[in-house]
């Protein structure tokens, strides 16, 4: 069994490269433990993005920082364990959220934000995904009206500066976009570009069944055992090993134990976090996620009910999971939205692939021809996958990348 390419990982980015490249012509074989779309691509909030041109940086106010530091808030937690194996990240994480290095995280990212959606609405046409997927933007919801005012102010600026779509909503206004808040946001920002997905596992997995439709092959193996054969790899799956000239490795945060293992060390980190579904208490329905700014929750409407998802939880990958952080927002939440019941029988946890930089890993390893890269997407993997999908498949058919992929090269760590 020999294909052209492996890739290694069925999440949205992988998924995304596959379909790519087989549109390429490429003899593409899809390889993951689980079927597509079952890990960190189905508990996100659901947001294709066009509005975040900046990334998440580590705060630079002592305020925030002491307020994280206490370990009582909902947007950030940190189990005390683990500190020791985040804290070479965090100090690097730190140093790139400097304000010159963010500016410049936030130029190398823009073209790839700013092409997310129109890549994602092209396989959304070609799957016939268009009942997953709604044009209705999102709200940055903010409870204090001196920082709402600050923000308004922020984003009336980002927009003019990048052709963004946004509207600013004072209370009342929100309460009429959205009847089903009960009070407590002095008003909202509508990011008006990005679209909201009501089930991203199931998109992950319309665009994996695209992918077969086309001519892709999808298998259950295991990616840690690729190595190297001949000019080649080769990888053991449920049906026997495969190989290929070339491998691209988009496993999410455990790329860079495949990567570790020939001589990389990305820094890469989990910022871990949870979701939970509820029914409502019979008040109207959400229309758009809302992002609660000062708690960093996310209720979003889904087909499963209303998704609370949230912030981000500091704890290596083997510790158990807590229910502290999802309760803490729970309990904050349920009154303004109108949670009612938990649909499910325990809180979902997935793993957001970070690097202390903001930007992924996309390109071909230095030094073994025919390996690739396609992760550490962060909090955007939803949003960056079709978009990555076109950049490696025009790297690795020769074709000139729509941008520099220099800023995303393995190299720079």
């Amino acid at each position: 069994m020999t294909q052209d390419v492996i890739v290694l990982g069925a999440g949205i980015v992988g998924v995304s490269v596959a379909l790519h490249l087989r549109q390429r012509g490429w003899q593409v074989t899809l390889v993951d433990r689980r079927a597509p779309g079952e890990a960190t691509s189905f508990g996100n909030a659901g947001l294709i993005e066009a509005s975040s041109v900046v990334p998440y940086a580590f705060p630079r106010d002592w305020g925030t920082v002491l307020k994280f530091a206490m370990n009582r808030s909902t947007a950030l937690r940190y189990d005390l364990r683990s500190l020791p194996a985040y804290a070479p990240w965090l100090a690097r994480f730190w140093w790139e959220s400097a304000p010159k290095r963010l500016a410049a995280a936030a130029h190398d990212m823009l073209p790839l934000i700013r092409r997310s959606v129109a890549e994602h609405e092209a396989l959304i046409s070609r799957a016939g995904l268009a009942d997953l997927v709604r044009p209705t933007g999102w709200l940055e919801a903010y409870r204090s009206r001196e920082q709402f005012e600050r923000e308004a102010s922020a984003a009336e600026r980002i927009a003019s500066e990048h052709g963004l779509g946004m509207k600013v909503l004072d209370a009342s206004t929100l309460h009429r976009l959205e009847a089903s808040l009960d009070g407590g946001y002095a008003g909202a920002i509508h990011w008006t570009d990005p679209r909201s997905v009501i089930d991203p596992g199931a998109l992950t997995k319309g665009y994996a069944a695209l992918f077969e439709r086309e001519g892709g092959r999808l298998l259950i193996g295991d990616a840690a055992t690729l190595e190297p054969s001949g000019s080649g790899w080769r990888v053991m799956t449920a049906s026997g090993p495969i190989e290929a000239q070339t491998a691209v490795v988009a496993l999410g945060v455990w790329s860079g134990d495949l990567a570790r293992r020939f001589g990389y060390r990305v820094p890469l980190m989990a910022k871990r976090g949870y979701h939970m579904h509820y029914e409502s208490d019979g008040r109207a329905a959400l229309s758009r996620p809302v992002v609660d700014i000062e708690n960093g929750y996310v209720v979003a409407p889904m087909r499963r009910g209303l998704r609370l998802t949230t912030g981000v939880e500091l704890a290596c990958r083997s510790r158990p999971p807590s229910p502290v952080q999802l309760e803490r927002a729970e309990r904050i939440a349920r009154p303004v939205f109108g949670l009612g019941a938990r649909i499910d029988e325990s809180p979902w946890l997935g793993l957001r692939p970070c690097t202390p930089d903001m930007r992924p890993v996309i390109g071909p390893a230095d030094r073994h021809p025919g390996l690739w890269f396609a992760f550490g997407h962060a909090h955007h993997g939803l949003t960056l996958g079709p978009v990555t999908g076109r950049l490696v498949g025009e790297l690795m058919n020769g074709e000139a990348g729509f941008t520099d992929p220099m800023p995303y090269r393995v190299g720079r760590f």
